[in-house]
């Protein structure tokens, strides 16, 4: 009976993680002694330890299970070779908890029925008015061919933009993540950055030395008496790549309209802010009511005429799970803090400056 219940539950934890944790494997087991407490270990601390145990080692056993059977996601983690030109050199193990890393092709389509899908796609695309419910669906229906063309080959953004035009769009940004992490990232990454607000600014203003004097500037230029939504998360988006020792510099781009071109040609990653050359700077010192936010990658415009810096950083966090991208080394520590302390995804375990902010912030 034991061997039957494990089984089971592998199944349905892989369809959420195919890794786990302990700490992952231990609150399934809680929940599982909780809902059928004749299944309570005596003797055991907490009446599931060797419930968690046992998860962890039938977790292992189902992926090699999965990897006998043909299945290419767990294969390429575990660095086995799949073919002659593919080695284990240069694969990497999904560490940003996607879920869906490398899916298997649906169950009786080949790359030649799904490639034809991708260029309905991109016809779907050229048109006036494009049909979201096509768009959806279709892109739904290609996602495993995407992944294996974005994991394995790793194209260039440009070509990348041009065979799947309908992946740099608002909509399918968010569903892509929601694809690939069973994650909701525009609610959850503006929730999570809303309820960390108050302490964010409390924690900026308590900061002394030179870090101190670079977000009391940011800080002074939001009207206290009246603070805006808008206002308050671009503080909190420009202020904490400061707090957590990055260098925001190259990220944080503004640009005239007349020479916007060219400061997107000077971008590799990052977001551009594009404003109009007569509006006073000391009206509008941190852009929130900008012409238009553009999101740039490898030099290139990949979205534009985004309403704000919050909206724009949030987009471009889920481009990068969306093109397997590496987070850039300038602003590793703040996209490592929004990816595992704020949309809790992936390890627990965090640098020394990410885990004092994180205590500051849930103390």
């Amino acid at each position: 009976m034991k061997h039957g219940i494990l089984e089971r539950i592998a199944e349905e934890i892989y369809r959420f993680d195919a890794y786990p944790n302990e700490e992952r494997c231990h609150s399934v087991a809680l929940a599982l002694i909780t809902k059928h407490p004749c299944l309570r270990e005596p003797g055991s601390p907490d009446g599931c330890s060797g419930w968690k145990n046992s998860l962890m080692y039938k977790m292992g056993n189902y992926r090699t299970k999965l990897r006998k059977a043909g299945c290419a996601e767990v294969a390429i983690n575990a660095g086995i070779r799949r073919t002659p030109q593919v080695g284990a050199k240069g694969l990497k193990r999904p560490k940003r908890f996607e879920v869906n890393y490398l899916p298997n092709l649906p169950e009786g389509q080949n790359k030649d029925g799904l490639e034809a899908e991708r260029k309905l796609l991109v016809e779907e695309m050229r048109k006036q008015n494009p049909s979201g419910t096509i768009i959806a669906a279709k892109m739904d229906q290609t996602f495993p061919l995407r992944r294996r063309e974005i994991v394995e080959a790793e194209p260039p953004v440009k070509i990348l933009k041009a065979r799947w035009p309908a992946l740099f769009s608002e909509r399918q940004v968010y569903a892509e993540f929601n694809r690939i992490a069973t994650t909701h990232l525009e609610s959850d990454f503006f929730d999570s950055l809303d309820r960390f607000t108050p302490l964010f600014l409390t924690i900026f203003k308590s900061k002394k030395g030179s870090v101190g004097d670079k977000l009391a500037e940011i800080v002074q230029q939001i009207d206290s008496a009246r603070p805006d939504v808008t206002a308050l998360r671009t503080l909190v988006v420009r202020g904490l790549p400061i707090l957590l020792g990055d260098d925001p510099s190259d990220f944080y781009n503004t640009a005239f309209v007349s020479n916007c071109s060219e400061a997107w040609a000077k971008v590799t990653v990052g977001l551009v802010t594009i404003i109009n050359e007569d509006a006073p700077v000391s009206s509008d010192p941190l852009h929130l009511n900008p012409l238009s936010t553009g999101i740039i990658l490898e030099g290139g415009t990949v979205m534009e005429n985004l309403p704000n810096l919050p909206q724009a950083l949030c987009l471009l966090f889920g481009l990068s799970y969306a093109l397997h991208l590496e987070y850039p080394r300038a602003m590793r520590n703040t996209l490592i803090f929004i990816q595992r302390v704020m949309l809790r995804l992936g390890e627990n375990k965090l640098p020394p400056r990410l885990q004092t902010l994180k205590n500051l912030l849930l103390s």
